[in-house]
């Protein structure tokens, strides 16, 4: 019989990986195959400047956690994997994907995002997407610029009558 003690810290574990999926927007499974200490910690510092977390997990554990929300991702599970998630769905993808292009042995595996699994290719789609901040900035451009063309119009307009 397993000792007990062990037993506990296991399910604090699984509990900890449960919660984090659920209180996060996107949940990213990575391989590590090879990538050393210092770009491990310059990954979760780049993570952390996003509101985001990098943890290493036994996979067993992770299976069992995601078994336990039904979600089943259970064939990516194999080999070294580290997980990066944040509350924001874009900004752990993006800082993933960016220093993944300096770093080829990181890869992307699958995600859950929102609570679904979703493939490489959606996460690849997804990083494209500008920042909270990007999409703001753009909004607000686009509400100004009606505004602003009629003023335009009414100034050009004006010039018209004088002449």
């Amino acid at each position: 019989m397993a000792n007990p003690k062990i037993l506990e810290r296991k399910q604090a574990i699984i509990d900890e990986i449960t919660n984090n999926v659920k209180e996060s927007s996107s949940f990213i499974f990575l391989d590590n195959n090879g990538l050393t200490v210092s770009e491990t910690m310059e990954l979760r510092r780049k993570l952390k400047e996003s509101g985001s977390e990098l943890k290493i997990y036994k996979n067993t554990l992770v299976a069992r956690a995601l078994k336990d929300l039904n979600i089943d991702v259970e064939s990516e599970l194999n080999g070294p994997k580290v997980v990066a998630f944040g509350k924001d769905i874009i900004e752990p993808i993006k800082a993933v994907t960016e220093f993944s292009k300096d770093h080829d042995k990181l890869v992307m595996k699958i995600g859950i995002v929102d609570g679904k699994v979703t493939e490489v290719d959606e996460l690849k789609k997804l990083a494209t997407i500008p920042s909270r901040d990007g999409l703001l900035t753009m909004f607000a451009s686009g509400l100004l610029a009606i505004p602003r063309d009629f003023a335009i119009c009414l100034d050009l307009h004006s010039k018209n009558l004088e002449s």
